[in-house]
């Protein structure tokens, strides 16, 4: 406990609704709030760094009313997520998912057309074509008209370099957020009726990541502390083809270039996907990355190769002009040279537990996005359903928002807290999170045993004694116990599940187990474990 003399008077800002996170998720939830809710965005960096604006792929919807139907795109979802889909939120994603498109495009978002319809794509474990896309910088395209609209509205308020720190939780209801402001090296209180939860995955705790540095897991840390519950966090999905280079092991190449007919290649040249799966290089992302992963053991190498040169420069220049042009910096043609890819951590299926309205279990906090788990995507995401559950479950956060009426929030609220400032530890935690990535990505990878989660937990264990001798606030020390909190929930719950399905693969337990395992697991904090800083 801290003493009194460590208390501060901290700013109180009022608001509506507050919400944590910049990307598409949070963003369009604030667009589809009514004007007459006062709305703060707070974001950790700039509103230009997520997850979201990294997207490449484009956005999966039903719209060719000849070969498909939201019901061929619901049991796609299912049949990726290895039965463990909930099925009533896959419904809701399906059968939502046009009418969000024609929000985007009224926003003034141009996805690509073919004559006078949106071009459709495919990927993998799609059976037809339905991924809508703006060349293969989809994300960004709709974050920045996003942005663009949401800058112009007057009743949102923009905090940019605004860590969120901790849930005000007040009579068992969640009444605000405790922000640290990077910019004025300040604590403040933002008070409101409700909080969304936007903040993405926790990518970081693994050392090979598509994800920004931003993505360390503090949405679903916050959320625990607070008393919320979490599923599903075994299920972590490792994209197959990230660029292997000695710049760059984090830049995706996306699955549209393999829907686009590229082969995946040995260090031999030899084709290997058909061993492994009848849909080849469109089998489930899991399939692909463990046959990678495979055939780098058998060849003793730390990559295979993704062959799209058969397509010719100017179509795939055309196409797929970032990633040309990114590969082409590194000494890549990839009109003529095979682009060397390897397996990195991609995307959480596990977050933030929700129903179907983006609500928690603790009344007046949301969560949309990849940091919460509504049960869509079940042991393994289908490709490109993710920016549509962030639009379709941010709507159906501000239908339910808009209909509790706007809320009275000027009640008076506890604004001195303990804050002292301490920085000088910062390098050792950031060694502690070079520690919990490599324990991560050794045993808690693709392929995983009991032995090594056990190895796993007891390394979390020790890195988190070690932490709690240090004392004081720094924004490196939180990110720390954030990623202390998720690596352990997803360690817990790969233990507890004694099967593979999905992404989640266990030698000791090689076999899908539907008699017994056909169920999510949920997770809390134990009492008073990885407390708050506060």
């Amino acid at each position: 406990m801290e003493e009194d003399s460590n208390k501060v008077d901290v700013e109180v800002i009022h608001k509506d609704v507050v919400i944590i996170g910049s990307g598409i998720a949070g963003v369009y939830t604030a667009l589809e709030i009514p004007d007459s809710f006062q709305i703060g965005i707070i974001t950790k960096e700039t509103l230009d760094i997520s997850n979201s604006v990294l997207a490449q792929g484009g956005i999966a919807v039903s719209l060719d009313e000849k070969n498909d139907s939201p019901q061929l795109h619901f049991k796609d979802t299912l049949f990726a997520g290895a039965g463990l889909n909930d099925q009533k939120s896959v419904w809701v994603l399906v059968e939502e998912a046009a009418e969000n498109i024609r929000i985007l495009c009224s926003l003034g978002v141009n996805f690509d057309k073919s004559g006078q319809h949106l071009s459709l794509t495919r990927e993998g474990a799609h059976s037809v074509n339905r991924i809508i896309h703006s060349g293969d910088t989809t994300g960004k395209e709709v974050c920045d008209k996003l942005i663009e609209v949401a800058r112009r509205k007057k009743n949102i308020s923009i905090f940019e370099s605004h860590f969120a720190v901790d849930l005000v939780i007040e009579e068992g209801k969640c009444k605000g957020v405790i922000v640290y402001d990077e910019i004025e090296d300040k604590i403040k209180i933002f008070k409101s009726g409700s909080v969304v939860v936007a903040t993405g995955g926790f990518g970081q705790i693994y050392a090979h990541t598509t994800n920004p540095e931003v993505a360390t897991g503090d949405g679903v840390g916050m959320c625990l502390r607070a008393g919320a519950q979490a599923m599903d966090m075994e299920f972590i999905q490792f994209h197959p083809t990230v660029l292997y280079h000695p710049k760059d092991k984090s830049f995706l190449i996306s699955e549209a270039v393999r829907g686009e007919g590229a082969q995946l290649k040995n260090s031999n040249g030899e084709p290997f996907m058909k061993k492994y799966h009848e849909l080849g290089e469109l089998a489930p992302r899991d399939i692909v990355s463990r046959a990678i992963f495979k055939e780098m053991y058998l060849t003793d190498s730390k990559n295979v190769f993704l062959d799209i040169t058969f397509k010719g420069r100017e179509y795939i220049e055309s196409r797929f002009p970032n990633i040309f042009k990114t590969c082409l910096d590194y000494g890549i043609d990839i009109s003529k040279d095979f682009i060397p890819v390897a397996p990195a951590e991609h995307y959480c299926m596990g977050g933030v537990k929700t129903d179907v309205d983006g609500q928690t279990n603790i009344p007046g906090l949301y969560a949309c996005g990849e940091v919460a788990c509504t049960g869509i995507h079940g042991a393994n995401r289908l490709a490109s359903n993710s920016l549509l559950e962030g639009l379709v479950f941010g709507r159906k956060i501000a239908k339910k928002i808009e209909s509790e009426g706007r809320p009275c929030n000027n009640s008076a609220v506890n604004s001195r807290l303990c804050y002292v400032s301490n920085k000088e530890n910062d390098a050792a935690l950031k060694s502690m999170k070079e520690e919990i990535q490599a324990a991560m990505t050794k045993y808690v990878g693709i392929i995983r045993s009991q032995q090594g989660l056990e190895k796993a937990a007891q390394i979390i264990k020790d890195i988190y004694k070690k932490y709690t001798d240090f004392t004081g606030f720094s924004l490196v020390k939180l990110e720390v116990l954030n990623m202390l909190t998720v690596a352990g929930l997803v360690i817990e719950s790969a233990l507890e599940r004694k099967e593979s399905r999905g992404a989640h693969y266990r030698t000791d337990y090689d076999k899908t187990d539907d008699t017994n395992w056909r169920k999510n697991i949920v997770k809390e904090l134990e009492k008073g474990k990885m407390a708050s800083p506060f």
